[in-house]
């Protein structure tokens, strides 16, 4: 990693997938070019560690969704990373009794007959919240919301059905074997970053754009700005002048809370390999556990929306007590004593993300493109709430860094 320069060409602030994305399109075009940092370390929300060591485990994002349109995909194998393309194990890998089959695919037909209500609402392009389109009285309505807590990280009450419709999901959901966070932080490897550099101001009134960090200030001729809505939404970075458009959209697409836990688990063997447990419970308060993930030995939790927040909020060691309480209700008492907390998450009380990632409120799907677009020529945005079809994900992440890059050469191109 390198040391602060006082003046480059492009200046790119966030060091996740989106800010990777942009260096690397950047790095043949003979152009100055530096990422600026807050961490110390890459990849952003992409973040694997070792939790102990029989166990990998991705603190952020896990799956390579829509894995057939993945750019990651590719990279993985350009790096020599294993893709496991087994499938994922929480539409059809029941593990014991607690949700039976036959419910399984009574609530399987409830919850792809609200997404297509949702689809059918959508064409006619006003938007409203999802929840509305939830059957009346339907006894899956708490754990579908529960679903949208995983996949949106907040309840239906708060998601756009034109942000719904417009996100594409292949259903291909393949994994890194070595943990996503390692490859994005792999991929970075060869980048200019400067670490522990936490931009403050974006002064953009002048003949050059002026950054002040904790580094130091530096100046350059293009910006691109790839940190999570919520930084601008609370004017953790500021501009000058300001962009009152810009935080506003930022506002309109607030990051969703969810975590992930991971527990080791004693006598693994006597578990399967990729089971999934959850129960038939009617509340949207509720855990999915991923058991022995690529074998290991271990669970890992997953939490999202309204009950995630309370379990942060709790304080350390909350989502692997949650975990063990809903684990032993499920699979009996005894298995308390085979269960160790190892690692958590807790995102929305992670100061350079403060949330998971994005969702469009109701009537702000639009505000997507009013994020990305550039400003004066000079200031560029990209991030995974920039992408129109892959928000929320590491791939639209890093590629949205792609595109922003090709619109600071254009800029170049016609100066």
């Amino acid at each position: 990693m390198i040391s602060l320069p006082s003046s480059v060409d492009v200046a790119i602030i966030g060091a996740g997938a989106a800010g990777l994305g942009a260096a690397h399109a950047l790095k043949d075009s003979g152009l100055s070019i530096i990422v600026l940092e807050a961490r110390d370390r890459l990849g952003g929300r992409a973040w694997t560690v070792q939790a102990s060591p029989e166990v990998i485990f991705d603190v952020g994002c896990g799956w390579l969704h829509s894995a057939d349109k993945n750019s990651f995909v590719g990279i993985a194998e350009r790096l020599n990373f294993e893709v496991n393309r087994d499938l994922p194990p929480w539409r059809d890998r029941a593990f014991g009794e607690v949700f039976p089959d036959s419910e399984r695919e009574d609530f399987g037909r409830a919850i792809d007959e609200f997404y297509e209500r949702v689809s059918e609402a959508a064409q006619d392009r006003e938007d409203a919240p999802a929840e509305r389109y939830l059957e009346p009285g339907n006894r899956w309505n708490p754990m579908i919301n529960a679903v949208s807590t995983y996949v949106n990280g907040c309840e239906l009450d708060r998601v756009s059905i034109l942000d719904m419709d417009a996100y594409e999901d292949t259903y291909f959901n393949w994994r890194v074997r070595a943990g996503f966070g390692a490859l994005v932080a792999a991929y970075g490897a060869s980048c200019p970053v400067a670490l522990n550099c936490n931009v403050t101001l974006i002064d953009h009134s002048g003949k050059r754009i002026r950054l002040d960090t904790s580094l130091g200030t530096l100046t350059a001729e293009k910006v691109i700005v790839t940190v999570p809505t919520s930084l601008i939404a609370d004017e953790a970075i500021r501009f000058s002048p300001q962009l009152p458009a810009k935080v506003d959209a930022a506002r309109g697409l607030p990051l969703g809370v969810d975590d992930k836990v991971t527990l080791a688990l004693e006598n693994a063997e006597a578990f399967p390999k990729e089971g999934n447990l959850r129960g038939a419970t009617m509340r949207t308060a509720m855990g999915t556990y991923h058991i022995r993930p690529f074998g290991q030995p271990c669970i890992d939790g997953f939490f999202g929306g309204r009950f995630a927040r309370e379990l942060e909020d709790a304080g350390d060691g909350a989502f692997a007590a949650q975990s063990i309480d809903e684990i032993a209700g499920y699979l009996g008492n005894d298995i308390r004593r085979m269960l160790k907390p190892l690692r958590e998450s807790r995102w929305a009380h992670d100061p350079f993300a403060r949330g998971a990632y994005s969702h469009a409120l109701p009537g702000h799907a639009g505000d997507r493109a009013v994020l990305a677009a550039p400003v004066d020529g000079r200031l560029f945005f990209a991030g995974e709430a920039t992408s129109p079809n892959f928000f929320s994900t590491a791939h639209g992440a890093r590629d949205s860094g792609e595109r922003a890059a090709n619109e600071v050469l254009a800029t170049m191109a016609k100066a």
